[in-house]
């Protein structure tokens, strides 16, 4: 008997670390979610409800201040047969083609040179490059709006006049808009994307260069088949940032363009702007969003499988 009691006692403070444990544990991962619930919060009220908010207002009729009314597919047909919204879709892939794509390629161009033995002073290039992207876009609007203005004495249109070339209106022309936003967005892109290669190429061991070159590879082939195989990750995340970033352009076409938005130069999100802001038409302003939406997912799709491709030596 005098055994089973002491068994007994034994099991039962067993049972108590077991419980004192397990309470702890909770404790613990009570704190844990604690800790990380605000960002939940934040973004639950300033992410997910609007996100939600909006497919619910494309399919209603609302002009923010009298009652909703469902008009199923309306304004999806109302945003489809205006010609100005097809015509957004054309300006912000074209000024997406012309501000991106020389961007990245530059960005890459100018990495591969500071991660070089040749470029002195890289810590002043590397801030160099880099300032742009710090400064504000509305600033980096108007400066651009000054070297683009429509006047003679113009900084840009009196660099064309050396070459015998009439000034242009570059508000108003249809190609002198896309051009003027989209060396904006090239010139405030090109160092961030610089930095990120460069940090992606930093990261390749130099063994790898020279075995290369003990293979007799040149500077073509060095980059083909170890830069880029390498940098591959690098290169899928600035492209898929850089093609969400160039369709969702507002603030440079807004400020540059004007309250006036001009169809040369009015881009989706900025017409999606003009929808709820100027003619008070919530409901088409979130079908616009949708569409949008929609087509970030399979641009950014195209862009993720192409990406792929890059750096495979086959």
């Amino acid at each position: 008997m005098p055994i089973l009691q002491t068994d007994t006692k034994k099991v039962k403070v067993k049972n108590k670390k077991f419980t004192l444990n397990l309470t702890e544990r909770k404790k613990e991962q009570i704190a844990g979610y604690l800790y990380i619930s605000p960002f939940f919060i934040l973004f639950s009220i300033f992410g997910l409800f609007p996100i939600l908010y909006s497919f619910y207002l494309g399919f209603q009729k609302w002009n923010g201040l009298g009652e909703m009314e469902f008009v199923g597919l309306r304004n999806f047909k109302l945003i489809f047969e205006d010609p100005l919204f097809w015509k957004s879709i054309y300006n912000t892939f074209i000024i997406a083609l012309m501000g991106t794509l020389p961007q990245l390629l530059v960005a890459f161009l100018l990495a591969f040179a500071l991660n070089s033995a040749l470029i002195r002073f890289k810590n002043f290039f590397r801030v160099s490059f880099f300032l742009p992207n710090v400064t504000s876009i509305v600033a980096v609007a108007i400066v651009f709006g000054t070297l683009f203005t429509n006047s003679e004495t113009g900084l840009v249109n009196a660099l064309l006049s050396l070459f015998n070339i009439p000034p242009i209106n570059w508000s108003t022309n249809e190609w002198g808009v896309k051009i003027a936003i989209s060396s904006m967005v090239f010139w405030r892109w090109v160092g961030y994307n610089t930095i990120i290669y460069l940090a992606g190429m930093q990261s390749i061991p130099n063994e790898l260069y020279e075995a290369a070159k003990i293979d007799g590879a040149n500077l073509r082939q060095q980059i083909r088949y170890v830069t880029l195989p390498m940098l591959k990750p690098v290169l899928i995340f600035t492209i898929f940032i850089s093609t969400i970033g160039s369709i969702q352009l507002f603030t440079e076409p807004l400020v540059f363009v004007g309250r006036a938005m001009r169809e040369e130069g009015i881009t989706v999100v900025l017409y999606l702007y003009r929808e709820a802001f100027v003619n008070n038409a919530f409901g088409t302003a979130s079908a616009t969003a949708i569409v949008l939406f929609l087509i970030i997912i399979l641009v950014s799709t195209i862009n993720v499988l192409i990406t792929n491709r890059i750096g495979n030596t086959k």
